[in-house]
């Protein structure tokens, strides 16, 4: 008896123990994975199998004077916007202009079919019949009282008659001008002419719709682009270096390569709450080739002189409105070449450009940035 109670008691030993280890190994079956960690990889980073078929040159250093970067868009002269209106209400008939037309001064833009013409003329016909009857009553009246048969006061009040008919006459002949209705060809048409020469930048009105005479938005707003303006963003920091009167250089992304001058006309007098900017007005004439909307750089010209680095300007690489040069990675790792921002300054003699920020004299560059950004998209 006692051997089967001691084999009895190892049996449910034995069982246990297989129980424990099945239970582990389902708790490691129903564990998470471990968390493992990707490195992307360094887009600024470019590796290449030879080399040396880059060459690499020194900025070297070179003395100009201070200058601020920033930037701005186009914006049409305000003094130089000039809005389009109907003074008459009524709808509109015909459009001969549209939005970014080029038009010139008293050209048609659109014809309204307005009642208030219509009874501008009716009042100007009233009048002319009224000055009519009222000349002809004085006339009667001055050889009647030439002879005695009235009184000075009834030719004094055919006389009041007769300067009041006219004066009503020139104010209706007056209310059809404005309006813009010719006095010897009456019309319920009133033509809509350009009041100066430019293009056409904003249009609220199509055709068949109402207009409101002043109480609606302007139907056309014409834009003289002959000359323009510039609104650049200036930190409260950097105001110093921005003077009234003097010349800043404007470059645009359409047209790379091409710097136009223009003058500092203002200041703002407030700074943005938000960014701490300050508006700075740029007046230029327009060469054709601005137009309203466009993104801008704006250089600042200081008059201290300070140590700036230069390169070739093969070594810039325009890209996605940024100036970008490459610079060996570093680390023993000569197949390797890290891109870096730059901003760029000025051309230089003998094909040579300013840096003005993001590089120092002496560092080494990729000669041909150009050459190299193409391989690496291969």
């Amino acid at each position: 008896m006692d051997s089967v109670k001691l084999l009895a008691s190892l049996a449910l030993t034995l069982l246990m123990l297989g129980c424990g280890r099945n239970s582990e190994k389902n708790a490691a079956a129903e564990a998470p994975p471990p968390t493992q960690v990707v490195h992307e990889q360094d887009v600024n980073i470019v590796r290449v199998d030879h080399p040396e078929q880059f060459p690499l040159t020194a900025a070297v250093e070179h003395a100009g004077a201070s200058s601020l970067v920033v930037t701005g868009t186009v914006v049409p002269d305000i003094s130089r916007t000039v809005p389009a209106i109907s003074l008459a209400s009524g709808r509109v008939v015909e459009i001969r202009a549209r939005l970014g037309d080029t038009v010139q001064k008293g050209q048609l833009l659109m014809r309204v079919q307005s009642a208030d013409i219509s009874q501008a003329y009716s009042d100007y016909r009233k009048a002319q019949a009224d000055s009519t009857l009222a000349d002809t009553q004085y006339e009667r009246a001055k050889e009647l009282y030439q002879h005695g048969a009235i009184a000075l006061n009834d030719l004094q009040v055919a006389q009041d008659a007769a300067q009041k008919g006219k004066v009503d006459v020139e104010t209706a002949a007056e209310h059809l001008r404005v309006l813009g209705s010719p006095l010897d060809h009456p019309s319920g048409i009133v033509d809509v002419k350009a009041p100066i020469s430019g293009v056409i930048t904003d249009q609220q009105v199509t055709n068949a719709s109402g207009v409101q005479s002043l109480s609606s938005a302007n139907p056309f707003t014409i834009s003289d682009l002959s000359n323009i303006w510039i609104l650049c963003d200036v930190y409260e920091n950097d105001l110093a270096n921005v003077r009234l009167g003097e010349t800043a250089d404007i470059t645009v992304s359409a047209y790379p390569g091409r710097i136009f001058t223009g003058r500092i006309s203002n200041i703002g007098a407030i700074l943005d709450p938000n960014i701490r900017t300050a508006k700075v007005r740029i007046e230029l004439a327009n060469p054709g080739l601005m137009r309203p909307g466009m993104f801008v750089t704006a250089t600042f010209h200081g008059s201290k002189t300070e140590k700036l680095a230069a390169v070739p300007a093969s070594a810039i690489l325009h890209l996605h409105d940024r100036d970008w040069v490459y610079v060996p990675a570093g680390s023993g790792d000569r197949d390797a070449f890290r891109r870096v921002e730059v901003k760029a300054g000025g051309m230089l003699p003998n094909k040579m450009q300013d840096i003005l920020s993001g590089l120092t004299p002496g560092q080494q560059v990729v000669t041909n940035a150009l050459e190299l950004q193409n391989t690496a998209e291969q």
